[in-house]
């Protein structure tokens, strides 16, 4: 009877497959799920090729022992899935934890499947929401809650609580991660957590290991966040593999302290509750909330995007926009070694300047969804980025906006709008692939990337989505800026009001323009010309570190057919260079290794025989002056 209560006992246990890359993690969550008689790691994998042919083999092999009875069948299935969503991060700076995501939901759906990782990454928690994952916890998750999150997924439950925190609000943007990591538990488990049947206070013991836990994870989640801006800064090699061996320690160094100071009985901070949350899932899965947590509200920031964000987290739209919200927060120098109009601002005001943007441009896709057919948002580009222009320069300045000039009052905003077409040919026009961007995120149309198209929510959608985005956002800042400085640049009041304060003296804003001027003037001859002739464009990104540039492929064979003048001889220059240059180095090449031959083999053999010469000369010379032996005894 025993051994069938223990045979009973084993098919009820839940089978576990780890995918885990760092040895260390994987052997310390094995240790931890140890205790748990219902959790059992059956399968482990450090990479994604070792995990999908252990997938094939197990599906294999259970349809082959699928006639021996229920109970053989248990044994060799497997319940849930646990991957960790950074795997391949210590040799790649993206890695591919989403892709194996995305490639287990396509081809085992039948599998449950809890993801991992070390930071809330917005597009990336997006995506794997989209493929169809069970759930996420961060790894500093305790083990009593991770270990719900195992159970709850397992049963067919969500555990998005993370995800949706970090994608439906704006505390993300204005929160640091070491305060959206204590975010771990769905709102039913907070709420059942801190019910009157629980002690309300910890004793002094328990309160000094949670402070020194929750200490050490902030400093250790500090210090990954600064490595992880480093990574994406593009270092080198060497730099590369530094920072991922210090990222490794790191991480481990996070587990211990979470494994050494965890308290079973200590219970997680509360916090406000999100809002629509319920609502931003798919009916099948949404969790069941209790009415005191459903009835709480998040109060609003006056820096957040409106209303904003959390209306639909089936489309990658809220998260495009809080992951460029959150890069706002973050250092803003301009890295690109050319002029920005927004360069002229103080710190704060840029920020705001950019958050404005990136505000309008959430207001104005709100009000073409629905309104505007795909097949018009060619024709209305012009328009649609001049209103959003027109909307920004107004909320940024006031649309009743007054300055003295030689004591006469002139409305900045009326002064700045007489400047529509040139702002509209100098920047407005030159942004590229708007159309595709609209037309992605309005009627979710595929997007072309280097001949190949990507649905809405894959990760290589995302992440043009996302340059895009800050490409407009950037652009459209300058185009506030630029009629502003021409007109109105050396006006005392707006001096104060905006400029930094390293160029506020006259000089400084002339030479600011001049600089301004000169880079528009070479562009138009020289670099916009070549990129059109290599086909590509040049983006504004935002990164860790400030502003910087980046290109990407796309075709451009109709301005290329459409240039004239001196661009077009720019690229015939360009072109001659390349067909030129190539038999240029080859006859160098070829006349370099005949100089070299007459040198060493001609020249140099010939010196060689007359040194020679000159040597064994003066060796018979000496051999000669010496006194013969016959003579020396003379």
């Amino acid at each position: 009877m025993s051994q069938s209560r223990d045979k009973r006992q084993q098919n009820q246990s839940r089978k576990l497959m780890l995918i885990e890359d760092d040895p260390v993690f994987r052997l310390g969550l094995v240790a931890c799920l140890e205790p748990f008689a219902d959790l059992q790691v059956l399968l482990e994998a450090d990479s994604a090729t070792t995990a999908l042919e252990m997938l094939r083999e197990l599906t294999t092999s259970t349809d082959t022992i699928a006639d021996q009875g229920n109970d053989a069948l248990s044994t060799r299935s497997i319940g849930l899935i646990i991957l960790n969503l950074d795997l391949g991060q210590a040799s790649s700076s993206h890695g591919f934890g989403l892709t194996l995501c995305q490639q287990l939901r396509a081809h085992y759906p039948q599998f449950p499947l809890l993801l991992l990782g070390s930071s809330l990454e917005l597009t990336r928690l997006a995506a794997a929401f989209q493929s169809g994952a069970g759930g996420y916890c961060l790894k500093g998750t305790g083990v009593m809650e991770l270990v719900t999150a195992i159970r709850q997924v397992a049963a067919g439950q969500p555990y998005w609580t993370e995800g949706i925190q970090a994608i439906a609000t704006n505390t993300a943007g204005t929160q640091p991660l070491d305060t959206i990591q204590l975010i771990r538990r769905s709102p039913l488990d907070t709420a059942l957590t801190h019910s009157p049947r629980e002690p309300a206070r910890l004793s002094w013991l328990a309160k000094r290991r949670q402070n020194l836990r929750l200490s050490g994870v902030r400093q250790i989640e500090r210090a990954i966040a600064a490595l992880d801006a480093q990574l994406q800064a593009n270092p080198s090699l060497i730099d590369q593999l530094l920072l991922a061996g210090q990222r490794r320690e790191l991480r481990t160094a996070r587990w211990l302290v979470n494994r050494l100071l965890d308290s079973a009985s200590e219970p997680v901070p509360l916090q406000q509750p999100l809002p629509n949350a319920s609502r931003a899932l798919d009916p099948d899965r949404q969790p069941q909330l209790t009415e005191a947590v459903a009835e709480q509200s998040l109060s609003e920031s006056q820096t957040a995007l409106t209303p904003p964000i959390a209306n639909s987290i089936q489309s990658p739209q809220s998260a495009l926009f809080q992951a460029t919200f959150t890069k706002l927060q973050a250092n803003l120098q301009n890295l690109t070694g050319t002029a920005l109009e927004i360069d002229l601002l103080r710190d704060t005001k840029k920020r705001e300047l950019l958050h404005l943007v990136l505000r309008k441009l959430q207001d104005l896709l709100d009000e073409l969804r629905g309104q505007l057919p795909l097949e018009q948002l060619e024709t209305k580009r012009d328009v649609l980025l001049s209103d959003l222009w027109q909307a920004t320069v107004m909320d940024f300045l006031g649309k009743y906006y007054t300055v003295q000039i030689e004591a006469q009052p002139i409305e900045v905003v009326n002064v700045l709008l007489q400047d529509r077409e040139v702002v509209q040919l100098a920047i407005l026009d030159r942004i590229p692939l708007f159309p595709e961007f609209l037309s992605h995120l309005l009627f979710q149309a595929p997007l072309t990337i280097d001949g190949t198209d990507y649905a809405t929510g894959t990760v290589e959608a995302m992440t043009r989505m996302e340059l895009l985005l800050q490409h407009v956002t950037i652009q459209v800042a300058n185009a506030v800026m630029q009629p502003l400085i021409n007109r109105l640049g050396d006006v005392v009041a707006i001096k104060q009001a905006f400029y930094d304060q390293r160029l506020l003296s006259s000089r400084e804003i002339e030479r600011f323009r001049n600089d301004l001027s000169w880079k528009y003037r070479t562009d138009r001859v020289f670099a916009e010309p070549a990129a059109i002739f290599e086909s590509q464009y040049r983006l504004l990104t935002l990164t860790g570190n400030g502003i910087s540039q980046t290109t990407i492929y796309a075709p451009r064979n109709d301005e290329l057919a459409a240039l004239s003048g001196v661009p077009f001889l720019v690229t015939l220059v360009l072109e001659t260079r390349d067909a030129i240059a190539p038999r240029v180095r080859s006859a160098f090449s070829f006349f370099g290794r005949g100089v070299v031959y007459v040198l060493t083999e001609i020249i140099g053999r010939g010196i060689g025989l007359i040194g020679r010469g000159i040597v064994k000369g003066i060796g018979n010379a000496l051999q000669d002056t010496k006194p013969k032996r016959s003579e020396r005894w003379r």
